[in-house]
Protein backbone atom coordinates (compact mmCIF):
# COMPACT_ATOMS: atom_id res chain seq x y z
CA UNK A 1 0.00 0.00 0.00
CA UNK A 2 1.20 3.49 -0.87
CA UNK A 3 0.26 6.56 1.16
CA UNK A 4 0.35 10.08 -0.28
CA UNK A 5 0.70 12.97 2.17
CA UNK A 6 0.38 16.58 0.95
CA UNK A 7 2.35 19.09 3.06
CA UNK A 8 2.13 22.88 3.00
CA UNK A 9 4.63 25.59 3.90
CA UNK A 10 3.03 28.23 6.13
CA UNK A 11 4.05 30.94 8.60
CA UNK A 12 5.25 29.28 11.81
CA UNK A 13 2.35 28.82 14.23
CA UNK A 14 4.34 30.56 16.99
CA UNK A 15 4.86 33.75 14.97
CA UNK A 16 2.51 36.73 15.29
CA UNK A 17 1.09 37.40 11.84
CA UNK A 18 1.30 41.01 10.66
CA UNK A 19 -0.96 42.58 8.03
CA UNK A 20 0.77 44.54 5.25
CA UNK A 21 0.48 48.31 5.38
CA UNK A 22 -1.49 48.34 2.11
CA UNK A 23 -3.89 45.62 3.43
CA UNK A 24 -3.33 43.38 0.41
CA UNK A 25 -2.27 40.40 2.53
CA UNK A 26 0.02 39.40 5.39
CA UNK A 27 3.74 40.12 5.67
CA UNK A 28 5.82 37.21 4.38
CA UNK A 29 9.30 38.78 4.09
CA UNK A 30 11.83 37.63 6.71
CA UNK A 31 9.16 35.59 8.50
CA UNK A 32 9.90 32.15 9.93
CA UNK A 33 8.12 29.43 7.94
CA UNK A 34 7.33 25.85 8.88
CA UNK A 35 5.21 22.84 7.93
CA UNK A 36 1.50 23.32 8.54
CA UNK A 37 0.76 21.68 11.96
CA UNK A 38 -2.10 19.57 10.59
CA UNK A 39 0.19 18.35 7.79
CA UNK A 40 2.73 17.26 10.44
CA UNK A 41 0.02 15.15 12.03
CA UNK A 42 -0.79 13.63 8.63
CA UNK A 43 2.89 12.72 8.05
CA UNK A 44 3.15 11.19 11.50
CA UNK A 45 0.04 9.04 10.99
CA UNK A 46 1.28 7.81 7.60
CA UNK A 47 4.58 6.81 9.19
CA UNK A 48 2.80 4.97 12.00
CA UNK A 49 0.71 3.02 9.49
CA UNK A 50 3.89 2.04 7.64
CA UNK A 51 5.71 1.09 10.85
CA UNK A 52 2.75 -1.15 11.76
CA UNK A 53 3.41 -3.07 8.54
CA UNK A 54 0.30 -1.80 6.72
CA UNK A 55 2.05 0.35 4.10
CA UNK A 56 5.09 -0.03 1.88
CA UNK A 57 5.85 3.60 1.04
CA UNK A 58 5.03 7.13 2.24
CA UNK A 59 5.23 9.78 -0.48
CA UNK A 60 5.10 13.50 0.27
CA UNK A 61 3.84 16.15 -2.14
CA UNK A 62 4.03 19.92 -1.83
CA UNK A 63 2.76 22.59 -4.22
CA UNK A 64 4.38 26.00 -4.16
CA UNK A 65 7.62 27.97 -4.63
CA UNK A 66 11.17 26.62 -4.50
CA UNK A 67 11.42 27.15 -0.73
CA UNK A 68 8.76 24.45 -0.23
CA UNK A 69 11.65 21.99 -0.51
CA UNK A 70 12.63 22.98 3.05
CA UNK A 71 9.22 21.78 4.23
CA UNK A 72 9.54 18.61 2.16
CA UNK A 73 12.94 17.85 3.69
CA UNK A 74 11.38 18.18 7.14
CA UNK A 75 8.87 15.46 6.25
CA UNK A 76 11.57 13.28 4.72
CA UNK A 77 13.62 13.66 7.91
CA UNK A 78 10.61 12.46 9.92
CA UNK A 79 10.77 9.25 7.89
CA UNK A 80 8.92 9.62 4.58
CA UNK A 81 10.48 7.73 1.67
CA UNK A 82 10.42 10.24 -1.19
CA UNK A 83 8.61 13.34 -2.39
CA UNK A 84 7.10 15.24 -5.30
CA UNK A 85 7.40 19.03 -5.57
CA UNK A 86 5.03 20.84 -7.92
CA UNK A 87 6.89 24.11 -8.29
CA UNK A 88 4.92 27.31 -8.92
CA UNK A 89 4.96 30.89 -7.68
CA UNK A 90 1.26 31.37 -8.49
CA UNK A 91 -1.32 31.97 -5.76
CA UNK A 92 -3.14 28.68 -5.41
CA UNK A 93 -6.74 27.88 -4.55
CA UNK A 94 -8.01 24.58 -3.08
CA UNK A 95 -9.57 23.42 -6.38
CA UNK A 96 -6.28 23.76 -8.30
CA UNK A 97 -4.33 22.02 -5.52
CA UNK A 98 -6.87 19.18 -5.39
CA UNK A 99 -6.61 18.67 -9.16
CA UNK A 100 -2.81 18.42 -8.89
CA UNK A 101 -3.07 15.97 -6.00
CA UNK A 102 -5.53 13.88 -8.02
CA UNK A 103 -3.07 13.66 -10.92
CA UNK A 104 -0.21 12.63 -8.63
CA UNK A 105 -2.32 10.15 -6.65
CA UNK A 106 -3.40 8.45 -9.88
CA UNK A 107 0.14 8.42 -11.24
CA UNK A 108 1.53 6.90 -8.02
CA UNK A 109 -1.45 4.52 -7.66
CA UNK A 110 -1.85 5.41 -3.99
CA UNK A 111 -4.29 3.57 -1.74
CA UNK A 112 -4.62 6.34 0.85
CA UNK A 113 -4.25 10.11 0.82
CA UNK A 114 -3.84 11.69 4.27
CA UNK A 115 -4.18 15.48 4.47
CA UNK A 116 -4.32 17.93 7.34
CA UNK A 117 -7.91 19.06 7.76
CA UNK A 118 -6.89 22.65 6.94
CA UNK A 119 -3.90 24.96 6.67
CA UNK A 120 -3.44 27.63 9.32
CA UNK A 121 -2.90 30.41 6.78
CA UNK A 122 -6.03 30.42 4.61
CA UNK A 123 -8.15 28.13 6.87
CA UNK A 124 -10.21 27.05 3.85
CA UNK A 125 -10.74 23.43 5.00
CA UNK A 126 -11.63 22.47 1.42
CA UNK A 127 -8.81 20.59 -0.30
CA UNK A 128 -9.46 17.15 1.20
CA UNK A 129 -13.18 17.30 0.49
CA UNK A 130 -12.65 18.49 -3.09
CA UNK A 131 -10.00 15.82 -3.71
CA UNK A 132 -12.28 13.01 -2.52
CA UNK A 133 -15.13 14.31 -4.69
CA UNK A 134 -13.17 14.64 -7.94
CA UNK A 135 -11.48 11.26 -7.41
CA UNK A 136 -14.71 9.51 -6.49
CA UNK A 137 -13.13 8.16 -3.29
CA UNK A 138 -14.71 7.82 0.17
CA UNK A 139 -13.78 10.60 2.59
CA UNK A 140 -13.09 10.47 6.30
CA UNK A 141 -12.79 14.03 7.63
CA UNK A 142 -11.55 15.30 11.02
CA UNK A 143 -10.35 11.85 12.03
CA UNK A 144 -8.97 11.21 15.52
CA UNK A 145 -8.25 7.51 14.88
CA UNK A 146 -7.64 5.26 11.86
CA UNK A 147 -7.13 1.51 11.66
CA UNK A 148 -6.37 -0.60 8.59
CA UNK A 149 -8.53 -3.71 8.14
CA UNK A 150 -9.48 -6.15 5.37
CA UNK A 151 -12.39 -4.00 4.21
CA UNK A 152 -10.37 -0.78 4.05
CA UNK A 153 -10.13 1.57 7.02
CA UNK A 154 -12.04 1.94 10.27
CA UNK A 155 -11.97 5.60 11.27
CA UNK A 156 -13.15 7.62 14.22
CA UNK A 157 -14.11 11.19 13.43
CA UNK A 158 -15.05 14.09 15.66
CA UNK A 159 -18.53 15.57 15.25
CA UNK A 160 -20.61 18.04 17.27
CA UNK A 161 -22.38 15.25 19.16
CA UNK A 162 -19.18 13.38 20.04
CA UNK A 163 -17.33 10.65 18.12
CA UNK A 164 -18.50 8.80 15.03
CA UNK A 165 -17.03 5.48 13.84
CA UNK A 166 -17.13 4.73 10.11
CA UNK A 167 -15.89 1.93 7.88
CA UNK A 168 -14.58 3.25 4.56
CA UNK A 169 -13.30 1.26 1.61
CA UNK A 170 -9.88 1.58 -0.02
CA UNK A 171 -8.64 3.64 -1.84
CA UNK A 172 -9.68 6.55 0.36
CA UNK A 173 -9.00 10.15 1.39
CA UNK A 174 -8.84 11.22 5.05
CA UNK A 175 -8.17 14.53 6.80
CA UNK A 176 -6.56 14.71 10.24
CA UNK A 177 -7.66 16.43 13.42
CA UNK A 178 -5.42 17.56 16.27
CA UNK A 179 -6.10 14.61 18.55
CA UNK A 180 -4.98 11.96 16.06
CA UNK A 181 -1.36 11.85 17.27
CA UNK A 182 1.68 13.78 18.49
CA UNK A 183 4.18 14.32 15.63
CA UNK A 184 7.75 13.12 16.22
CA UNK A 185 10.89 15.21 16.08
CA UNK A 186 13.39 14.36 13.36
CA UNK A 187 16.68 12.96 14.67
CA UNK A 188 20.02 14.31 13.41
CA UNK A 189 20.87 11.09 11.50
CA UNK A 190 17.46 11.21 9.77
CA UNK A 191 17.96 14.88 8.91
CA UNK A 192 21.23 13.93 7.19
CA UNK A 193 19.58 10.98 5.39
CA UNK A 194 16.77 13.25 4.18
CA UNK A 195 19.23 15.27 2.12
CA UNK A 196 19.79 12.22 -0.11
CA UNK A 197 16.15 11.19 -0.53
CA UNK A 198 14.71 11.88 -4.01
CA UNK A 199 12.39 14.81 -4.75
CA UNK A 200 10.69 14.69 -8.15
CA UNK A 201 10.09 18.15 -9.61
CA UNK A 202 6.99 18.95 -11.66
CA UNK A 203 5.01 22.01 -12.72
CA UNK A 204 1.24 22.54 -12.87
CA UNK A 205 1.53 22.38 -16.68
CA UNK A 206 3.11 18.92 -16.42
CA UNK A 207 -0.05 17.81 -14.61
CA UNK A 208 -2.39 19.63 -17.00
CA UNK A 209 -3.77 21.90 -14.27
CA UNK A 210 -4.52 25.62 -14.58
CA UNK A 211 -3.69 27.89 -11.63
CA UNK A 212 -6.05 30.64 -12.76
CA UNK A 213 -7.59 32.36 -9.74
CA UNK A 214 -11.36 32.33 -9.27
CA UNK A 215 -11.39 34.23 -5.97
CA UNK A 216 -9.82 37.64 -5.42
CA UNK A 217 -8.81 38.96 -2.00
CA UNK A 218 -10.13 42.50 -1.70
CA UNK A 219 -8.68 43.53 1.64
CA UNK A 220 -7.01 42.03 4.72
CA UNK A 221 -7.35 43.66 8.16
CA UNK A 222 -6.39 42.89 11.74
CA UNK A 223 -9.26 41.70 13.93
CA UNK A 224 -10.75 44.43 16.16
CA UNK A 225 -9.08 44.80 19.54
CA UNK A 226 -11.00 43.37 22.46
CA UNK A 227 -11.83 45.52 25.48
CA UNK A 228 -9.88 44.76 28.63
CA UNK A 229 -11.53 42.54 31.23
CA UNK A 230 -13.10 43.96 34.39
CA UNK A 231 -12.54 42.58 37.90
CA UNK A 232 -15.63 42.30 40.11
CA UNK A 233 -15.72 41.98 43.89
CA UNK A 234 -18.77 39.76 44.25
CA UNK A 235 -21.22 37.48 42.43
CA UNK A 236 -23.92 40.11 42.87
CA UNK A 237 -21.80 42.71 41.05
CA UNK A 238 -21.08 40.20 38.27
CA UNK A 239 -24.79 39.51 37.78
CA UNK A 240 -25.55 43.24 37.78
CA UNK A 241 -22.95 43.90 35.04
CA UNK A 242 -24.11 40.95 32.94
CA UNK A 243 -27.72 42.16 33.20
CA UNK A 244 -27.31 45.92 32.79
CA UNK A 245 -24.04 46.40 30.86
CA UNK A 246 -23.52 43.25 28.78
CA UNK A 247 -27.28 42.58 28.61
CA UNK A 248 -26.77 38.83 28.27
CA UNK A 249 -29.14 37.82 31.09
Amino acid sequence: MKILVPVKRVIDANIRVRVKSDHTGVEMNNVKMAMNPFCEIAVEEALRIKEAGNADEVILVSVGPTKCQETIRTGLAMGADRAVHVETDDTLEPLAVAKMLKAIAKKEETDLVILGKQSIDDDNNQTGQILAAIMGRPLGSYISEIEKNDAGFMITREIDAGLEKLQITSPAVVTTDLRLNEPRYASLPNIMKAKKKPIEKLTPADLGVSTEQRVQTIEVNDPPERDAGVMVSSAAELVEKLRNEAKVI
